[in-house]
């Protein structure tokens, strides 16, 4: 797929993936299904589930070090910032041939415009936080997230998922 074309099936997905509402037991049911997920397929990640402000559920499994939990710090930042996904901001920036630092002087030390952290959009309340994977390469880390509330939600993750990457 394109850049275009991903943009466009992010933004379907971030239009699709809504909850009904955010509290601890629905990040826990959502931690939970990443982290049973991860396990499943032997992915070593690290997992975040959030309200701005407030983390609600934490995991890091066996194979992950403390820069897994910086790039969640970092990458959920963008999110907070943008109120879009950082694999969205991280694609745009690419088509336009430039970075964070450089469009919005934002520091690569806080902010990181790299898949696997996705909104979580509560209905009739708009973006309340987000959800994170650290670990996979940043298209992995992503479609984990979005695969895990697919099922969270009911939704059919194939017909949401992203198109094979282009080379």
């Amino acid at each position: 797929m394109s850049i275009a074309d991903d943009l466009e099936r992010i933004a379907l997905q971030e239009r699709e993936l809504h909850l009904a509402h955010l509290n601890a037991g629905v990040a826990w049911e959502l931690g939970s299904k990443l982290r049973a997920m991860a396990l499943e397929r032997g992915h070593k990640v690290a997992i975040d589930v959030r309200r701005f402000g407030q983390q609600l559920f934490y995991v890091a499994l066996d194979g992950t070090t403390p820069n897994n939990a910086d790039w969640i710090r970092r990458k959920s930042n963008t999110v907070a910032r943008f109120y879009t996904s950082s694999y969205y901001v991280g694609l745009q920036n690419k088509a336009k041939g430039t970075t964070l630092e450089q469009s919005q002087s934002l520091p690569a030390a806080d902010y990181a415009a790299h898949g696997g952290s996705f909104p979580l959009h509560v209905e009739g309340a708009g973006v309340v936080g987000s959800v994170t994977v650290s670990g996979l390469p940043q298209r992995g880390d992503h479609e984990l997230v979005v695969e895990a509330l697919c099922a969270l939600l009911g939704k059919d993750y194939a017909a949401l998922k992203l198109g094979p990457e282009e080379n």
